[in-house]
């Protein structure tokens, strides 16, 4: 049992640590470079900044049922960002593009991290992550 709530507090972690970075790093390019974000990362924001106070809040309290309330909100993060990721490679045809030159823009060289990877693959990348985290977490407490 002992080796059980080891393993999903390391899952919880990783969860956590995940949704913090993500959130910080979005912090950061909005408050200290000052890009405003898209539409899209909008909403990328409002699904991905309650995961890093619940996962936390868990982490301390060691609640592995965090997943019942936390991976639908992952999930739908992870769709956006998906739906984002999709507009942005230019697989979805949008005739309303979030990411414009007019207003803020996710396209731009600045917003790409180690100069090739854009910002809405990152964020697919973490709410996949965490979504998968929280699966084993909730697989792990089904068996």
């Amino acid at each position: 049992m002992e080796q059980q709530i080891k393993k999903h507090f390391t899952l919880l972690l990783c969860a956590w640590l995940i949704a913090l970075c993500a959130t910080l790093g979005a912090l950061f390019i909005g408050e200290v470079m000052g890009q405003t974000p898209c539409t899209l990362c909008w909403y990328q924001r409002i699904a991905m900044f309650p995961l890093a106070l619940i996962l936390g809040i868990a982490c301390s309290t060691y609640d592995f049922k965090i997943w019942q309330y936390a991976l639908p909100l992952a999930l739908i993060g992870a769709g956006i960002a998906l739906w984002h990721s999709l507009l942005y490679a230019g697989i979805v045809p949008e005739p309303i593009v979030p990411c414009s030159r007019s207003g803020p823009s996710c396209t731009d060289a600045n917003m790409l991290l180690l100069n090739s990877i854009p910002l809405p693959y990152l964020s697919l990348l973490s709410f996949t992550s965490i979504s998968v985290l929280l699966s084993m977490i909730a697989k792990g407490k089904n068996s």
